[in-house]
């Protein structure tokens, strides 16, 4: 007997007359099956009748990434990993605790791909149901349905691309499960094959993607358009590129970040208050936190999940993960690492010193006056700084919001990330340190850098490009910048791993690890220069943790325990045992 579950309150085939917000909710209330599939989605022949049953199925796949389940992993998995963040002092989660000393096991809860899947699961819900409700209600008509495939499409493939970033190896399907008694028995699939698919999709969701124009309020940035997707391509071309060295993967990133800056820019209003001509529509420095990060939905922005404080909020993630509290509070799991204290030399450029890059204030607060570890202000304060010199401290107060309003959206793209992916594909592509690619990408560099310093404490350019002339100089910059410029947005553990696989040879994403395990070959090894810069986040045991990750498997996570028990045919990252004879050693 097809029924529909009940959610947590409320029932799916009454959702399009239940307000957004709390259709946010009950989304994020709602129980994840402990194996792939969610336990909400069954739908019966009563459902699938009318335009707003498909609007608000499209609704809840973009509200199940809201999710703290999904977000926490998404900041672990890309921010954690890397050298942008630190347990707290004696830390309490046994999970952060095991990523930070390099002995994951298989139980560890950030293993977990379930709530990726169910995201995943819910697009292809959307894909499989919507296209006959034209048959049924008029008014829902051909372009309705090509919009809303489109959008589900593109946040499928996105789910993908995190899946094939921090576990490789992936199982990928296509099809609707609509209860969770359905059998998912599916192998994993090389990762070369999985990003085919999902740029295949891309490319045919860009055919009828939304317009960027085509909302003036939250929708702009909330749904997934023509940039987003081409933000996504690009990403995952540069991905692609690194791993193989492709040069015409790279020339298809910058192809796609050219449509990207080119629609940005077309579609920029000049305001009134612009002190200079943009050459791409960013905020100046002294504007940009509060534009991004207080007011939100940017003109930069391109594609951000988002939240309204109130009926949903981010608390959730940030409550349980950042340490932002300014006293002796045990609140949050994770703090800025020393990269971001006093003694830091990112944000030092030749003669700008960091106090003048506006940043180096924006991305933290500073606990106290001899503090060398900062907590995160990205994500947790209400209030912008105020203008002016950002070396008075009065203009960086600290501000944190209350736990039940935690209002930050998760921005996934803006237009400096998609100007710094320029940068590297172009840099990668340039034949030597003549090549004027380099000039090229050195110029939008600068321009990134420039409207974060004040100006005033300069006494010539923060940036010689005397000084980064070369192709090595040119690849360190652009990674140094992508820091300074989107620490703690889910970037920096790709940044690290793209550097690294540019650095090696012999990675086969075509095979999956444990074939590879099977057939006797010896895995790549990690190059040193990169695991350099993950574990000098360390004050102590930094070249112990550098030689767990000697090599590509353990670049990713393990597939989770429960899986495996419940799919046979998954196979293990050869990086990790089973829970049984896995011993700690920290």
């Amino acid at each position: 007997m097809n029924k529909i579950k009940k959610m947590t309150s409320g029932v799916l085939k009454v959702i399009g007359a239940v307000p957004m917000c709390l259709f946010a909710t009950l989304l994020m209330n709602s129980c994840v099956d402990t194996v792939l599939l969610p336990d909400d989605k069954t739908v019966d022949e009563d459902f699938w009748k009318t335009k707003s049953d498909v609007s608000s199925m499209v609704t809840g796949a973009y509200y199940s990434m809201l999710s703290s389940s999904v977000l926490d992993k998404l900041m672990v998995w890309s921010d954690f990993r890397s050298d942008e963040l630190v347990p707290v002092s004696s830390p309490t989660k046994v999970a952060l605790t095991e990523i930070y000393a390099v002995n994951i096991q298989t139980t560890n809860q950030y293993a977990d791909w379930g709530p990726l899947y169910s995201v995943i699961n819910n697009c292809n819900i959307v894909l499989d149901r919507a296209k006959n409700v034209m048959n049924i209600d008029p008014s829902y008509t051909e372009g309705d349905y090509l919009t809303d495939r489109s959008q589900m499409l593109a946040l499928r493939a996105l789910c993908y691309f995190y899946l094939v970033r921090n576990f490789r190896d992936v199982p990928y399907s296509s099809h609707a499960y609509m209860n969770s008694s359905e059998k998912m028995n599916i192998p994993q699939s090389s990762p070369d094959s999985v990003l085919t698919l999902c740029i295949n999709d891309l490319q045919e969701a860009e055919k009828t993607a939304l317009d960027p124009t085509a909302f003036v309020d939250w929708r702009s940035k909330g749904l997934i358009n023509r940039d987003a997707i081409q933000a996504i391509l690009a990403d995952i071309y540069l991905w692609r590129a690194s791993i193989n060295h492709s040069t015409e993967d790279y020339a298809q990133c910058v192809s796609y970040c050219d449509k990207i800056i080119e629609s940005k820019k077309t579609n920029h209003i000049q305001k009134p208050n612009e002190t200079i001509l943009k050459d791409y529509p960013l905020s100046d420095g002294q504007d940009m936190f509060n534009d991004l990060y207080i007011t939100q939905n940017a003109e930069e922005s391109i594609f951000e999940l988002q939240f309204n404080g109130v009926n949903n909020s981010n608390a959730a993630v940030c409550q349980n993960l950042y340490k932002y509290s300014s006293n002796s509070s045990t609140t949050g799991y994770m703090k800025a690492s020393t990269l971001f204290g006093s003694n830091a030399v990112i944000y030092v450029n030749n003669n700008a010193g960091k106090y003048s890059d506006y940043r180096f204030w924006q991305n933290c607060f500073k606990v106290d006056a001899g503090a060398e570890s900062y907590d995160v202000r990205k994500m947790t304060t209400s209030t912008q700084s105020s203008s002016g010199d950002p070396n008075t401290r009065k203009a960086y107060i600290r501000d944190e919001r209350a736990y039940d309003r935690f209002a930050q959206n998760y921005i996934f793209y803006r237009l400096s990330d998609i100007m710094l992916m320029k940068a590297e594909a172009m840099t990668q592509m340039a034949i030597d340190d003549k090549d004027v690619q380099l000039r090229q990408a050195f110029n939008i560099v600068k321009y990134i850098n420039s409207r974060s310093i004040y100006q005033p404490n300069l006494s010539s350019d923060s940036l010689k490009w005397s000084y980064y002339n070369t192709k090595l100089s040119m690849e360190n910059l652009v990674l140094n910048e992508r820091l300074r410029e989107l620490s703690f947005e889910g970037k920096r553990w790709y940044d690290l791993m793209r550097f690294n696989y540019r650095r090696v040879t012999g990675v086969d994403y075509t095979t999956t690890l444990a074939t590879q395990a099977e057939e006797g070959r010896e895995f790549v090894r990690n190059n040193a220069d990169m695991l350099n810069l993950v574990v000098r986040k360390y004050t102590s045991g930094g070249q112990a943790a550098a030689s767990k990750m000697r090599t590509e498997p353990y670049l990713y996570m393990p597939v989770l325990q429960r899986e495996m028990d419940v799919n046979p045919v998954l196979k293990q990252n050869p990086a990790y045992s089973s829970n049984e004879d896995y011993t700690k050693n920290y």
